[in-house]
């Protein structure tokens, strides 16, 4: 461990996840709010931030609460903003706040406590979270009028990123935890209750909540995400999420099994590994696994880090997780492109095994190479389109979804149309795009200027929008007449005589609800029920949506064999 590391542990400025219960109490954050920049033109930019600068000023913090033991009390809200990491996010908090005897409730005003799990990636994110602030200050006047106490927390990514102004912007809210402080929440809130504010946003090297089993928000689902690893250590040039969420760390393979093995107990059909860079994982928990060597990353890909040896990696957890139950459905976002190398067998393992998903989310957040320097992504875009190449040979049929960022900084008209033309050369099945949204602490905030005027990214995005669903409809189209293998989720929003699922390509279905021959038992009539497999004959497609008519109820085995 290196001096100033084993110093700041030493002081209780670093946590690990064996002192957990040494509960430590607030650390830095700035003052800055959203859309401020103190660095502007002119003034030399510092060095672009690293790990000391998530700890720095921690020395500075606010003088630790001493521990003790908080019975929960009272009814909790639970309100989850953002990406799927803050929806297992929610899972983690809630299964803590449980053992500690809180109830939870989904009526706001049956609340004693109200929790908003946040999100940080884009501005947007943040303001919806002030927004809500704002009804919730007129619901906790009336309560103090009535005399019945309410207490507001912040969980997340935001908390993580605006302590202090959270804290102090009209006193709103009691208390304030990061994401690596929910072990801590029994405390804060037991703290809260004696009229304090009270925060944890302290950054682990290795929390990864191993030993909670999440409560799923979703009772009786179909699907379920199961969090691998937390953190992120590719350093992109645009993102906050390694100020927010720290360093990349894996959880123990074991751990991972037995909560996949959990869900499978209970009826879930799909389950999706979840992390900030999946394919990265890298189990470090026991001494046998420490001798394996770096993994080779994908040709003409680069890191700003050395690479890593040791651990177990993910495609042994791939392979592990793939053989628990033959009728669940295994998917895994979000990977990096530069961790599918040519002899990588993940890909071998997606190609191999009929539960493992025939789709993959490769973010390319630009198609021009300058752009993608710019964001520190470590490839080219001519090493992306080799890496899409020897993908679809490795899987046929496979189908792939991408991120993709508009206006990014110093982004010209031509980097712009470079990226038109890799969504029409790839044609991805499904995208998410957003217009460039810079973040205090990233490395853009310190080194670029956020040139792109905000009528032009708007104009840029539609363009990208408009283009990506020009050929994911005609991708789509290419399965009319097909017939699809569909796990159903449920009905229809738009109608109650239809039902709701997703093809192997995570792709939506939709189908009436009507009775088919079920392939599997008797062969009787039957309606499909959620959780269900489903073959569905493709009649029409969209940009986002299949629609067809369902043949038989049938199982992935069966599915598998007959194709």
């Amino acid at each position: 461990m290196l001096p100033w590391r084993r110093a700041l542990r030493a002081a209780g400025l670093l946590r690990s996840a064996a002192a957990a219960d040494a509960r430590p109490g607030t650390c830095r954050r700035t003052r800055c709010g959203p859309g401020e920049r103190p660095v502007g033109r002119g003034v030399a930019p510092p060095a672009g931030p690293g790990l000391r600068q998530f700890l720095r000023g921690a020395a500075a913090g606010e003088p630790r609460p001493e521990p003790g033991p908080v019975p929960g009390t009272g009814k909790v809200y639970l309100e989850t903003y953002g990406c799927q990491m803050n929806v297992n996010d929610t899972e983690i908090a809630w299964a803590i706040l449980q053992k500690n005897g809180y109830a939870r409730t989904k009526e706001l005003d049956e609340a004693d406590v109200i929790l908003l799990v946040t999100c940080s990636v884009r501005e947007k994110a943040e303001q919806a979270i002030w927004n809500r602030l704002q009804h919730l200050k007129a619901l906790k006047a009336r309560r103090q009028q009535a005399r019945l106490p309410l207490r507001i927390g912040i969980l997340g990514c935001m908390a993580e990123r605006l302590k202090e102004e959270i804290l102090h912007r009209e006193k709103l809210v009691d208390i304030v935890a990061g994401p690596d402080a929910y072990r801590d929440l029994p405390r804060l809130l037991a703290v809260a209750e004696s009229g304090q504010q009270a925060a944890n946003v302290l950054l682990s090297l290795d929390e990864t909540y191993a030993d909670i089993l999440p409560v799923q928000t979703s009772a009786g689902g179909t699907t379920a995400f199961v969090s691998i690893m937390r953190g992120c250590d590719n350093m992109c040039s645009y993102c906050i999420v390694p100020f927010t969420r720290g360093r990349e760390r894996s959880r123990p393979i074991a751990s991972i099994l037995q909560e996949v093995r959990m869900l499978s107990d209970q009826g879930v059909k799909e389950v999706t590994l979840l992390g900030q860079n999946v394919n990265s994982f890298r189990d470090m928990s026991e001494v046998q696994f420490q001798s394996a060597a770096a993994p080779v990353l994908s040709r003409g890909f680069s890191t700003v880090y050395k690479a890593k040896p040791g651990g177990l990696r993910f495609a042994h957890l791939l392979d592990q997780v793939s053989r628990i139950d033959p009728e669940m459905r295994i998917r895994f976002t979000s990977p990096h492109p530069k961790d599918f190398p040519d002899e990588a067998s993940v890909l071998q393992l997606i190609q191999e095994r009929h539960n493992i998903c025939k789709q993959l989310h490769l973010p390319a957040q630009s198609g021009s190479t300058r752009v993608l320097e710019a964001m520190r992504r470590g490839y080219t875009r001519e090493a992306y389109l080799e890496l899409v190449h020897h993908v679809r040979e490795s899987i046929p049929g496979v189908r792939l979804s991408s991120d993709f960022i508009a206006g990014f900084c110093g982004e010209t008209e031509e980097d712009h149309q470079q990226t038109l033309s890799l969504l029409r050369e790839v044609r991805y099945n499904v995208g998410f795009l957003f217009a460039y949204s810079m973040r205090q602490k990233t490395r853009a905030y310190h080194r670029l200027q956020d040139d792109v005027p905000a009528d032009i990214k708007k104009r840029r995005l539609e363009e990208l929008i408009t283009v990506f669903r020009e050929e994911a409809a005609r991708a789509n189209e290419a399965m009319v007449g097909q017939s699809q293998l569909v796990l159903v989720e449920g009905p229809s929003k738009r109608s109650a005589s239809e039902l709701c699922g997703r093809n192997d390509g995570n792709i939506k279905v939709i189908f009436p609800d009507a009775e088919i021959e079920d392939a599997v038992g008797c062969k009787a009539l039957v309606r499909a029920q959620p959780g269900d497999y489903v073959l569905v004959k493709v009649t029409s497609a969209g940009s986002q949506t299949l629609k067809g008519v369902p043949l038989c109820r049938t199982s992935l085995s069966r599915s598998a064999a007959c194709h």
